[in-house]
């Protein structure tokens, strides 16, 4: 059975589970109509079933959009727009060069973090009652770091440059915490109810210049930003784990990763950590729907198209933000099919079947390693910075690895490993499966567990039925590694 067929009939199963849940039911001719776009997919050359694939996946988008509401179709859609470039960015470090990296989510994190660093509006009091010795103890320790590394360099092997180093790191690390931590409890003491931290350097959604001409979206910068974080971040990870043997390369990044967000959690003078950082400024050009609502002109015109405002308010962001997302994710999917298709491209791919090969040819394979390594982490932290703007909160909680981490991969491995499309496919098919699920759940557990007396057997069923997405999710896998072991859209 082809995989083509496979997801006709996931599609076939989806649209009967929706229709038991939601009640609208389907006239004969509309069955009809769906039964004939399931049956006329395109299933021969390659280039169809890819099409055939892509079309089906957007078919589950609009049947979501018709028989749920188009608000929670888009917002499904933009989830899985940046859930694709996330995958992108897994599938470069694995699907080019092999590396089989778990820290995703850290990149994820260090993105988020990016915005708030260039959005949250600053505070001033608490800068100057400890931001100074903040930035003196970070200081501080990046000159301990230096220094007991120059010192590692220079010194001849042996007691004497033992002695040196360790003097250097435990005095210095003593004095960095005396200075960090005072700036810490000084600025966490500043109204940490509403506080409590740093905040940011307040850059604007947009500004106009040359006043009312031109309008330059600023606040953007946030996007490369992240990327630039978690590049770093990847930088110093793949100078200390890149040499390490799959297996532990994959328990280093995770656990790196773990210490990113567990430190993102505690720090309270950076992101307010557990309390959320909200009131995040949207990114140029999307509206608030509270403005457009209070705007008569916008009333006005939807009110004579027929449509209610509140509603086309919610789904004109939607659609906005739906535009911005899908020119970056094809911006990204162009460099990457152009990237992969050069010299370069067909290197890393040698380095990934082969590296004593590669290295035998001249081939510098650690330093093309941490390249693609700092290149995929980069893609990765760019969407967890789209995902903090769209959602206007850092909220260090929801970081973690089995949404960040785990169902990336599955839908790297679901789309088809060293393939952009098919990480693309696998994006939008397992971001829609992850959330629509969810919603679908409860009203189908309520109709499997209708039989049982009312009981807490039967509510904890009812309660736990989101949790159905994980089944789900693993019955999706194990078909496609059966039928399809190489993805949907495996590679060239």
């Amino acid at each position: 059975m082809t995989p083509v067929r496979l997801l006709t009939i996931a599609v076939a199963i989806c649209f009967a589970v929706a229709e038991l849940v939601s009640g609208l039911g389907l006239n004969p001719i509309e069955w009809v109509v769906l039964a004939a776009s399931l049956a006329l997919v395109p299933i021969g050359d390659r280039i169809h079933r890819n099409l055939g694939l892509f079309a089906m996946v957007a078919f589950l988008f609009v049947a979501t959009g018709f028989l749920q509401s188009w608000n929670l179709s888009l917002q499904i859609l933009n989830i899985g727009i940046l859930s694709a470039i996330m995958a992108l960015g897994v599938n470069m470090q694995w699907g080019y060069a092999g590396l089989f990296s778990t820290g995703i989510v850290g990149s994820v994190a260090l993105g988020g973090l990016a915005v708030v660093i260039v959005s949250a509006p600053p505070v001033p009091e608490a800068f100057a009652a400890g931001g100074w010795s903040l930035l003196g103890g970070l200081a501080l320790g990046v000159a301990v770091i230096i220094a007991a590394t120059l010192v590692y360099r220079l010194m001849k092997p042996g007691l004497p440059r033992a002695l040196a180093v360790s003097a250097i790191v435990v005095i210095g690390f003593f004095l960095y915490r005396t200075v960090f931590d005072a700036g810490v409890a000084a600025v966490e003491a500043f109204n940490p109810a509403t506080f409590g931290n740093i905040g940011g350097f307040g850059v604007p959604a947009y500004v106009e210049w040359p006043a009312g001409m031109i309008t330059w979206p600023v606040g953007l910068i946030a996007w490369p930003l992240g990327a630039l974080f978690a590049g770093l971040a990847a930088w110093v990870i793949g100078k200390i784990a890149l040499g390490l043997r799959s297996d532990y390369l994959a328990i280093a990044t995770l656990g790196i990763a773990e210490i990113v967000v567990v430190v993102m959690k505690s720090e309270d003078w950076l992101a307010r950590g557990v309390k959320n950082m909200t009131g995040l400024p949207r990114p140029w050009p999307v509206p608030y729907e509270v403005d457009l609502q209070a705007d008569p002109e916008f009333v006005a015109r939807v009110t004579a198209w027929g449509w209610e405002p509140i509603g086309a308010s919610t789904i004109l962001v939607k659609l906005l933000y739906l535009l911005i997302f899908g020119a970056v994710l094809l911006a990204l999917i162009w460099m990457s099919e152009r990237a992969l298709n050069s010299p370069w491209g067909r290197m890393m791919r040698a380095i990934r079947d082969n590296e004593v090969s590669a290295a035998a040819m001249g081939k510098n394979v650690t330093k093309r390693h941490l390249q693609i390594f700092i290149i995929g982490s980069a893609v990765v932290g760019l969407a967890g910075a789209m995902l903090t703007s769209m959602e206007g909160q850092l909220v260090p909680g929801v970081y973690s690895p089995l949404r960040f981490t785990f169902l990336i991969w599955v839908m790297v491995i679901v789309g088809g490993s060293g393939n952009n499309w098919g990480s693309v496919l696998g994006g939008l098919l397992l971001g829609w499966l992850w959330l629509a699920v969810e919603y679908l759940g409860p009203g189908l557990m309520e109709i499997v567990t209708a039989t049982l007396p009312a009981g807490d057997l039967k509510t904890h069923l009812i309660d736990s039925a989101q949790h159905m997405r994980l089944v789900v999710l693993g019955i999706v896998l194990l078909l496609v590694l059966r039928f399809a072991p190489r993805g949907l859209i495996p590679e060239k």
